[in-house]
Formats: C-alpha cells, structure tokens, sequence
C-alpha cells in the first residue's frame, strides 16, 4: 500500500475551497427537498445536517442518490416530521436512531428516500463490533464515531452551514483516508472499518494515511469478530470498484487478506533463482486489471462490472501454490492447478458466503480457464470446438475475455501470437455457429423418441442412449432422424450382445 502524505489538494482536484463552493450550489438545486426538511425540523427545535457520502460525493461532483440525515430530534420525534413530510415512513432501524422515509414522484421530479438518524455517542464492547446504542446531543459527537475524516463532513440545513470538525475537506483534496479519532481506537470499536478503507481504496482512488495503514496492519486480526456477511458485503464493493488493484493491495498489504481470502496473498511465492515461473500475485493482479478492461457497456456480452469475470480473474491461479512442482533441471510445474483452483474457489466463495450460482459460475471459470491453451496454432477438430463451447455453456463470453486476460507475457511476439490464436478459435465458433444450434447442441433425437425406436420404459438405459448419441451429434456434428436412428439401433444392438 503506498505511503500518502496530506497535500492541499490533489493533482487532478481543485483547491477545497473550490470543491465546498460548487458543493454548496449543486446540492440544493439538485434536490430542494434537502432545504425544506431542514425547514421542517428547525420549525420543530431540532437541527438537521446532510451527513456522510452525500457530502463527500458533492464535494467530489460525483451523483448523490442517497440522502442520510443526523438530527437532535429523538425517534419519535422524527416518525411525526417526516410522516409529514413523506407519503411513506418506517421504523425498522429505530433500535439505532434511523427512521425512514419516502416521498413518490411529483412535479417531473423522481421519487426520493431519506433516513434520519439521531445523533450517537455510541459505546463500544470490545469483543464484539456490535455498539450499545447511545443517543447523544451534539452533531461534533456524532460525526466523530464515522469511520474517515472525508465521511465525517456535515451540512447544517436549512441554512447550509458546513462543519468539518476533523479536516475532512483537506483530506478530500489531498485524496487521503484517515480516521476522525486515533485509528487503534476507530478499528477497535469497528474493525469492519478496516475493510472499509480497502474498499474506499477501489471506489475512489484514494491512498490510506500512514498511521490508519499501520494500525489497520496491526489490528487485522480482529476483522475475525465481524460476521461474514458484513465482510463479503464489503469485499464485493471492492471488487465493483474503479480503482480494483490498488483495493486488492490494501487487503494483502494490511495482512486483512490473510484472514478473509488467504488464497491471495498465498500467490505471493518466492521467484526461483532462475527466474523459471513469474510472480503469481503480480500476475494476478495485472490479470484482473485486464480483464475489466474487457468488460462492456451495458448493452456488451459482459456489461461493466461483472462480479463472475473479476472473480474469475482474481481466483483463476489460486491452485498453483498447492500444486508448485520444482522439476529437474530448475524447471517449475503447476500440474491440474485449474482443477485444484476450482475446488478451493468453491470452497473460498463458500466461506465468503456468496451465493450458489456466483460460486458455480466462477469455480466454473478457474476450472476451463487453461482448456484454450490445447488449441496451439487450430489444431482442434470441429468435435474439439464444439466440445469448447458446449462446456463453457452461458460462460463462453466471459470465458473468452478470463483467456485474453490471463495472457500477461512481455514477449511481444509471444502475446501476439496467443491473440491471433484466439481470434481464430472465436472466427471458427461463429462458423460453426452459423450452422448450427451450437449454444444448445442437443442429440438428434430426445428422450421421448430414444423410448419408442428401442422400445424401452424410462430408466438408466434411456440415459445411456441419448449419451452416446450427444457423443456422437459432438463429434460428427448434426446427422438427421434417420442416420441418428440407425446408429441408436446399431449402439443398441452392440450393448445388448
């Protein structure tokens, strides 16, 4: 993870005082509704402040979709505001001070949500990063328990008075992630914070502060206490990042990888002195870089961002350390790495608590993701081709774009080489394509027909025969009823001698 050192502002940023100016004028006329609920609750004695993201993402002239308030007012005090305020309310978040609201459609506008939640001043039992909600009086308070000094920005409403009690709007500038409060205290009350700062890595390009680095490094053992939901919730967003490499690093550098996906930073194997085999986590992580490089827009074969594809490229090589092979001679294999990596991203994904088709789809990925490197200069047979494409199935878009992705030589030659190759498969699956039903390739006869030709009642002997006939429509290609018949009969004949 890079050192970062505060700087006024950024390179590519205006001067903060620039970036607080134009926040100012957007927000209100993006969304009045910020003003006449701070109108509502000041008419009520209560204060109100835009807190958090909001805030950030106008500072950062990024789109504000959500509107999260914090307020002086108790709970019920808020249910009675903004039940006249919204067309619908709900309370499922009052144990923590969040009440909801919405407000639908009206004047040409969108409809818009809100929450409000009642200042805290919160308490922390160390062996769980669950708080004992306490509610608290003062907005300082309150954006002191937020996790970095870019998040713990406020705006008073409806006067649009900004409070930046812990140089936030510095920090934004100066494109850095550090803690409000000292960093040992912030990641022991929350350690999801830790992951947290990764994925603020990845969203918004921004480096971690030295002393929020070496704290996060020291206390990454106890992301163990958070749940594995919260975690995955969190690793996902990373991983739907623009900035993904730089996030992934946070994760390894920290050690937090260590403790929520192993497999990663196992890439890091020592380079032989002969410098045999490349650098597997460097590899990987330039693959993945590539690999969303391949993604389309949304109306592409793979629409940005593909959660399958990134985990795909970050999971592909996971198999090699377990299989890492020191040959005679100096050489180096990884032998059947693919199939291990399947099993063990399974396994991973599983922990991670993704969900069944994410990890079916993905360990899918990791397991064909060498089977193109058997075509060498076109080779394979049409039966080959077919083969190829019947098992990737509805992967074979992504399973293209993981390939050219895992191509990372610095031979010039060499890659150009493995590109033509693979532009030559592709050029003969559409030939195939055209002439045949090649994303569902089926036997010329179904199951139904098999019975009545062999005269047989459903069971094993039905399964047997479309089986062989699929073998046969893979290798041959389409035959027509009556071929595909006289070869079931003659299959059929041959099993019962």
């Amino acid at each position: 993870m890079p050192d970062s050192v505060p700087s006024p502002a950024a390179p590519d940023q205006p001067h903060p005082a620039l970036l607080l100016h134009a926040a100012l004028e957007s927000l209100p006329a993006q969304h009045p509704e910020i003003i006449e609920l701070g109108e509502l609750f000041q008419d009520a004695g209560h204060e109100l402040a835009l807190v958090g993201g909001p805030v950030r993402d106008a500072l950062l002239k990024r789109p504000v979709h959500d509107l999260d308030f914090a307020t002086s007012a108790r709970p019920e005090q808020t249910i009675d505001l903004l039940a006249q305020w919204g067309d619908a309310h709900w309370d499922i978040g009052r144990e923590f001070g969040t009440i909801g609201a919405q407000r639908h459609a009206r004047g040409g506008r969108q409809a818009i949500t809100v929450e409000v939640t009642t200042y805290r001043s919160d308490q922390y039992d160390p062996t769980s990063r669950k708080p004992q909600v306490q509610f608290g009086d003062q907005l300082d308070g309150d954006l002191s328990r937020r996790d970095f000094t870019v998040n713990s920005m406020a705006l008073r409403v409806p006067d649009l008075t900004f409070v930046d009690p812990f140089g936030g709007l510095k920090d934004l500038a100066a494109q850095v992630l550090r803690t409000p409060v000292a960093p040992e205290q912030s990641f022991a009350d929350d350690p999801l914070r830790m992951m947290r700062a990764a994925r603020f890595v990845s969203q918004l390009g921004f480096a971690i502060e030295g002393s929020t680095r070496a704290a996060m490094t020291d206390m990454a053992g106890r992301i163990s206490i958070v749940s594995a939901e919260r975690v995955h919730d969190e690793f996902v967003k990373l991983l739907l990042g623009t900035h993904v490499r730089e996030g992934l690093r946070a994760l390894v550098d920290s050690t937090l990888a260590d403790h929520i996906l192993p497999e990663l930073p196992a890439l890091r194997l020592e380079i032989d002195e002969h410098h045999h085999h490349k650098d597997v986590y460097e590899h990987t992580l330039t693959v993945v870089d590539q690999a969303i490089a391949l993604e389309t827009d949304l109306a592409g074969a793979v629409p940005r961002p593909d959660l399958v594809l990134r985990l795909a490229a970050l999971l592909h090589d996971i198999g090699k350390p377990p299989t890492r092979k020191f040959e005679a001679g100096g050489g180096v294999s990884f032998h059947h790495h693919e199939l291990v990596g399947a099993r063990m991203t399974r396994k991973r994904l599983q922990a991670m608590r993704f969900d069944k088709d994410t990890i079916k789809q993905v360990s899918r990925l990791v397991e064909l993701h060498l089977r193109f490197h058997g075509y060498g200069s076109g080779e394979w047979t049409d039966s080959a081709v077919r083969r190829y494409v019947t098992d990737a199935g509805p992967l074979l878009e992504r399973l293209h774009r993981l390939t050219r992705a895992d191509c990372t030589t610095r031979n010039r030659r060499r890659a150009a080489a493995l590109s033509a190759s693979y532009d030559h498969l592709e050029r003969r699956i559409a030939q195939i394509a055209a002439k045949e039903e090649l994303a569902a390739i089926r036997p010329d006869l179904d199951g139904e027909q098999i019975m009545e030709i062999l005269g047989i009642a459903p069971g094993p002997e039905v399964g047997a025969a479309y089986k062989f006939l699929l073998n046969v429509r893979m290798d041959e290609g389409p035959l027509g009823v009556d071929e595909a018949t006289a070869r079931l009969r003659a299959w059929w004949d041959t099993r019962g001698a």
